[in-house]
């Protein structure tokens, strides 16, 4: 929804007024559904998302792992951006998120059925997974929001591991955009050196969405500023994250370029988007609180 579901980290609706009637399908952008060429980010994580939507392929002996579905109608060129690359759908053994709304899941359910993979997802999206978005705090009643409900296989905790063929992701909880936002770390080593990579997902605000208080998430201001917390305190070399205006990745990688292991190297970049998207959320917290 940038709609995240995530709008683009730097997009006006972060700071319009709340507007609770404002539907999920009415933050959509037309870059979510837009194609665009996969490429290798660094070592085995490959790009095979749309030009905004993320999806990582990371690839290992023993199969492969895929974080982030997209929309229903973009598995296609999921499944066509990893053939490109050479590799092969079916090996793909585990299917994971950042979050459960719609953009960057509602095409999990097909893409288990076409690769059989295992479904793993936080705790406390894992709800939102199995009722098809019924569940969400804030787009619960929004049938613009709902995707194909899917059953979760393992659910994730805080600091769990996700393990296959010698690749080690670590999840973090990072609650606020939705009750289970979850960022991935995980390091790797090129050209002798190790990179502490980060598919981050960034705590940012829907319109609508009250962080003084939720009815269904009564504890949400406390729960984006444990993010903030944590989300200051890590060490990432290489920031990635749920759309790629998140993290500027067209400014980053134009497609045709060299491969270049340092391209997506910005530590500076990620702390300075926590702390504009802290500021967003310290500035609509104290309006909330007076009464505004």
């Amino acid at each position: 929804m940038r709609l995240s579901l995530a709008v683009p980290l730097l997009a006006v609706a972060a700071l319009l007024p709340c507007a609770s009637g404002q539907s999920a399908q009415s933050l959509a952008s037309p870059d979510w559904t837009k194609p665009f060429p996969p490429f290798r980010i660094i070592a085995n994580v490959y790009w095979v998302g749309t030009y905004d939507l993320s999806t990582y392929l990371i690839t290992t002996p023993q199969g492969h792992i895929l974080i982030n579905t997209g929309l229903s109608e973009t598995v296609s060129q999921i499944k066509a951006g990893v053939e490109q690359l050479g590799f092969k759908l079916s090996d793909v053994k585990i299917l994971t998120a950042t979050h459960g709304h719609f953009d960057h899941v509602a095409g999990l359910a097909e893409l288990k059925r076409l690769t059989g993979a295992r479904v793993m997802m936080s705790e406390q999206d894992a709800e939102l997974l199995e009722s098809g978005a019924k569940s969400d705090f804030r787009f619960g009643d929004d049938p613009g929001a709902r995707f194909e409900a899917v059953k979760v296989d393992r659910r994730l905790k805080n600091g769990d591991k996700i393990e296959l063929g010698g690749v080690t992701l670590i999840a973090h909880h990072h609650p606020g955009h939705t009750k289970g936002a979850t960022s991935f770390t995980f390091d790797f080593r090129e050209n002798n050196k190790t990179y502490r990579v980060g598919i981050m997902n960034m705590p940012g605000i829907n319109p609508g969405v009250r962080v003084s208080g939720m009815p269904k998430f009564p504890k949400i201001a406390q729960a984006y500023a444990s993010t903030f917390r944590d989300q200051k305190e890590m060490k990432i070399d290489v920031w990635l994250a749920s759309h790629a205006a998140q993290f500027e990745m067209h400014r980053k990688y134009q497609p045709g370029d060299a491969y270049d292991p340092d391209r997506f190297v910005d530590p500076q970049g990620f702390q300075a988007a926590v702390a504009r998207l802290e500021k967003l959320y310290r500035d609509q917290l104290a309006k909330e609180q007076q009464g505004k």
